[in-house]
C-alpha cells in the first residue's frame, strides 16, 4: 500500500507522515528531503540557482522513481507537487490513497512566519501579507488539493491526523 500526504507547505505533511509511519511500520520518505539527498543540494538553494522550472522537472522525475520503486510507503509531498507536471495524475495512477492536510490560513502564518528563511516561495514576503500571499495560492492550488481521496483538517495534532488517516484505511 502506498500512501501519499498533499497540503500547502507547512500543512504537517512530514510530521505526519512520520507518526502515521509508526502506526503502520511503512517506511516514510520526504520527497523534498529525497531530491535533497539525490542532487546533494538544499531545495532553497536549486530554486535560487536553477530556478522553479529546473526544479519542477526534477521532482517530476523523482517522485516517479519513488512511486515505481516502492509497494509499502508513505510519502510526503512538496506543497507544489501535485500542482506540476501531470504529478497529481501520476499520484493518483499510483494510489488510492492520497491525503489531502487542509491548514486554515491562520494556521499557516502562525506555522511559517517563524520559518520564512527556510521557504524560498515565501522567505520574500512581509509577515503582514502572508494571509493574503496564503489565501491567493491556497485558491490557485485547492483544484489539485482536491483531487486526493481524502480531505484531512489538517489545524490539530500531528498524532490526531495520523489516527484519522489510518481510521480512513481500513
Amino acid at each position: 500500500m502506498k500512501i501519499v500526504l498533499v497540503g500547502y507547505m507547512g500543512s504537517g505533511k512530514t510530521t505526519v507522515g512520520k507518526e502515521l509511519s509508526k502506526y503502520l511500520g511503512f517506511r516514510f520518505l520526504d520527497l523534498d528531503s529525497f531530491i535533497e539527498d539525490k542532487t546533494g543540494m538544499k531545495i532553497s538553494t536549486i530554486f535560487k540557482e536553477k530556478g522553479e522550472l529546473f526544479f519542477r522537472k526534477l521532482e517530476h522525475q523523482y517522485l516517479l522513481e519513488v512511486l515505481e520503486k516502492n509497494s509499502e510507503i508513505i510519502l510526503s509531498t512538496g506543497g507544489g507537487t501535485p500542482c506540476y507536471s501531470g504529478n497529481m495524475d501520476a499520484i493518483s495512477k499510483f494510489t488510492d490513497h492520497v491525503f489531502y492536510l487542509r491548514v486554515s490560513i491562520p494556521e499557516l502564518v502562525k506555522r511559517l512566519s517563524k520559518e520564512k528563511s527556510e521557504r524560498p516561495l515565501i522567505a520574500h514576503i512581509e509577515d503582514a501579507d502572508l494571509p493574503e500571499f496564503f489565501g491567493k495560492h491556497l485558491f490557485e492550488r485547492s483544484p489539485f488539493y482536491s483531487m486526493a481521496t481524502h480531505t484531512i483538517a489538517g489545524d490539530g495534532s500531528p498524532e490526531d491526523i495520523a489516527k484519522e488517516i489510518k481510521s480512513l484505511l481500513r
